[in-house]
């Protein structure tokens, strides 16, 4: 094709994949990072305690109210004025990993709060604590129900991973970037970045889709489903 040097991305697939594969590691160290922080969060939100709740809230708009690459350059550039300097990868990591929590967090709140206070009230009346009722009845299933919106979120940070180039990590995108600064094929270059995040995407949307078919929520129209197959 004329606009697109399909050999020069054979050639390249080699450092793209090698690219890939840090862009990889970052995503799937923020996104366990993102959801431990991202339960806290949620707690917090919910939290009878009013400065627990009130930081939690403010944690929550200030991250979604401020762009990933700010962020990125606050974590990496501006804490580097209080003599703390991450290094690149660890930088980018932290980041992500602060960004993603405050969407985890809204995640799982929403999931917390679809659970009906009667499973809450009728655990507490079994004797267990409130802890337990949270850990054992409450969230189980608001985990099942926010499988969805928490997958949507991982294939968010996996695609915004590539901003971590601007500071200088040598994941898919900057390594593109280097090679079509050389060769003048821009155009290519970047299709190719394109077609390595859909097939990374696509992979994770259909592990996803596995998952919330095997995890879902278990409601009236599967129970009449698996009784007509009966």
């Amino acid at each position: 094709m004329k606009f697109i040097n399909l050999q020069l991305i054979i050639q390249s697939l080699p450092k793209l994949l090698a690219g890939a594969q840090i862009s990889l590691l970052i995503s799937l160290c923020s996104v366990v990072l993102g959801i431990t922080m991202g339960i806290i969060i949620a707690i917090g939100r919910l939290s009878n305690f009013k400065p627990f709740r009130v930081l939690a809230g403010i944690y929550v708009s200030f991250i979604r109210g401020t762009p990933m690459i700010v962020q990125i350059f606050i974590v990496h550039y501006g804490l580097a004025e209080f003599g703390l300097k991450l290094p690149a990868l660890l930088s980018g990591i932290t980041a992500l990993s602060f960004n993603s929590a405050a969407y985890m967090g809204e995640v799982f709140r929403g999931g917390i709060q679809s659970i009906d206070v009667g499973q809450t009230q009728a655990g507490l009346s079994l004797g267990l604590t409130s802890f337990q009722t949270f850990r054992y009845i409450i969230f189980p299933q608001a985990f099942r129900r926010v499988i969805p919106s928490m997958g949507n979120e991982m294939v968010t940070l996996t695609k915004d991973s590539s901003l971590v180039n601007f500071i200088a990590i040598a994941e898919l995108t900057y390594r593109a970037t280097l090679i079509a600064s050389r060769t003048y094929e821009y155009f290519t270059m970047y299709l190719g970045i394109a077609l390595v995040y859909f097939v990374i995407t696509f992979i994770l949307s259909q592990l996803l889709a596995l998952l919330e078919r095997r995890m879902g929520p278990y409601d009236s129209n599967s129970q009449s489903e698996e009784s007509l197959r009966r």
